[in-house]
């Protein structure tokens, strides 16, 4: 049976694919090689180093995830687009944690500006826009929001709440309640 071609895209699936597997910090292209049945250096036709690897990881799991997040959002406003939307970063985190990990790898300025780094940050504010904050408090509100949903999941994903007499899915509903509250007091603000 031939082996399928290799491709920069199948490259890039693979290497997330073992970095969910293997978490993202210990992928490698050697990982990847043997991963495809091919030699190391048959990768670098299509990538330039172990850093352009886990670039590409980065950039397709922003891009997944803004896909989910808008999907969760479509239709929705207030509390209902803020559950929605958390749990697409949750879910995404727990499905796939090494392309979550991936998200946080630092891009340079034009990668970044090319990915779905910002469509995170329109869609967090078109869930906002349910509220009707004004600036700057939208901006803080965007804020809040990653650090909230980013934080809760690196702990959960770590097994930080394993041990407690809650669940961490109660916890998670308790903090998008409160989320939501904190967010529409604001707004009357």
């Amino acid at each position: 049976m031939a082996r399928a071609a290799l491709t920069p895209e199948r490259l890039t699936r693979t290497a997330a694919e073992v970095a969910d597997e293997i978490g993202f910090d210990a992928l490698t292209v050697s990982a990847v090689a043997r991963r495809l049945g091919v030699k190391d250096p048959s990768l670098y036709a299509h990538i330039r180093n172990a850093r352009d690897l886990k670039m590409r990881v980065a950039l397709l799991a922003l891009e997944e995830l803004a896909d989910r997040a808008a999907a969760a959002l479509a239709g929705r406003a207030g509390r209902d687009a803020l559950v929605a939307f958390a749990g697409a970063y949750r879910s995404y985190a727990k499905e796939h944690p090494g392309r979550y990990t991936a998200m946080r790898f630092e891009l340079d300025a034009d990668a970044a500006e090319d990915s779905a780094a910002p469509r995170h940050s329109a869609l967090t504010r078109a869930l906002l826009r349910g509220y009707g904050l004004p600036e700057p408090a939208e901006t803080d509100a965007v804020r809040l929001l990653h650090g909230a949903f980013h934080g809760y999941v690196d702990l959960e994903i770590a097994g930080g709440f394993g041990h407690g007499p809650r669940s961490a899915d109660a916890s998670w509903a308790w903090i998008l309640d409160t989320l939501d509250a904190a967010l529409r007091d604001r707004a009357r603000e």
